[in-house]
């Protein structure tokens, strides 16, 4: 069963730090300096005002009758944007509802995870565990072992297992609140079809900047995109190439990519790719589309400077994951998956009509 929740009127706003989605060097979708996956991650500013719900009142307090829970939030780390910002959502929440929230930090080292959630376990530290994997094949005899002593396990934005093309749980008893990767390529390519047909050109010249090759997250993301650009008519997919999750791989690989397609189109790559790319084509007349939700992301869109963004409300996502988590620890029914798509705003094919009204929920 897949959920979809409804955020409720903004009450509050938090201090966050922000953007990126994952770092990569460290094992599996994430780890190291970079971040990767939504490039919903990045830097160390989150917070502040948002169209969004606060993380306190974006969601449905669990039953009053529950006794206070602790929270472990196992993140990608505390120096990446995205993670500092679902934590603040988290931490809101929880605090909101007679619980508290601690942030686990591994510093995209996914071993590093691994010994982190053994050692709660065999401590007995946390009645919740909100986890966003830096690895996720690497988590599972940990977040199997979780599940077995009775903790609530809910598996936050990148999948717990091998598959990159299912919201559903992959193991058993625990609770997602995912972005499907697949269905991430999708849209963005989605948006660069946009962009090509807003443009009334044909053909159209994509060139597409993946995350890291060495990641299977971002290869199924990135086979999920190119599959649909070529399916397009018009649609020319004339490059594609690593972008990474830094403004300065984002430099290179614009370099690159005009070096030998002077007269490309549309670019999509990670928000701060994007931003890289953006400076070193300067004058030139691109598209851009992002995969990213910072402020500064949906700003560019607003202003017009880029096409679209793939847009989540990460801070409320935080505190979707804390309520889903509190709930079935404290002993109500929720549902095992939960898509990051469906929390409101619902927005996630960002134009800029689709974010008119939307701030953004942290910084890159």
């Amino acid at each position: 069963m897949v959920a979809r929740w409804t955020a409720l009127p903004a009450l509050a706003a938090v201090s966050l730090l922000a953007a990126g989605c994952v770092n990569p060097n460290a094992g599996n979708p994430n780890a190291g300096n970079s971040n990767t996956g939504n490039s919903n991650a990045g830097n160390s500013n989150a917070g502040g005002p948002s169209s969004s719900a606060s993380a306190s009142t974006a969601v449905t307090s669990p039953g009053a009758s529950g006794a206070a829970k602790r929270i472990g939030f196992f993140g990608f780390a505390k120096a990446n944007s995205f993670s500092a910002a679902t934590f603040a959502g988290v931490e809101e929440y929880a605090k909101a509802n007679g619980a508290t929230a601690e942030f686990l930090d591994p510093n995209f080292d996914a071993q590093a995870q691994v010994r982190q959630l053994q050692d709660a376990v065999t401590a007995k530290r946390f009645e919740v565990f909100v986890v966003q994997a830096n690895d996720g094949a690497a988590v599972v005899p940990a977040i199997r072992s979780a599940v077995q002593a009775g903790i609530t396990v809910v598996v936050h934005f990148t999948p717990v297992g091998t598959r990159y093309d299912t919201g559903e749980p992959q193991v058993d008893g625990t609770i997602t609140l995912i972005d499907v990767p697949t269905l991430n390529g999708e849209g963005l390519a989605e948006l660069a079809i946009q962009a090509c047909a807003s443009r009334k050109l044909d053909p159209c010249e994509v060139g597409y900047l993946e995350g890291l090759k060495a990641l299977p997250l971002d290869n199924a993301r990135t086979q999920a995109a190119v599959a649909k650009l070529k399916a397009a008519p018009g649609v020319e997919l004339k490059a594609q190439l690593e972008g990474g999750y830094t403004q300065e791989s984002g430099r290179k690989a614009m370099q690159d990519v005009l070096q030998k397609n002077p007269g490309i189109n549309v670019i999509v790559g990670a928000s701060q790719a994007i931003l890289g790319a953006e400076a070193v084509a300067k004058g030139k007349d691109i598209s851009y589309v992002a995969n990213g939700a910072s402020r500064q992301t949906v700003k560019a869109v607003q202003e017009g400077r880029w096409f679209g963004a793939y847009y989540l409300p990460v801070r409320t996502l935080g505190a979707k994951a804390a309520e889903l988590g509190l709930r079935k620890a404290r002993g109500e029914q929720v549902p095992g998956t939960n898509l990051a798509t469906d929390v409101q705003p619902g927005t996630s094919m960002g134009t800029k009509d689709a974010l008119a009204q939307v701030s953004g929920e942290y910084d890159e």
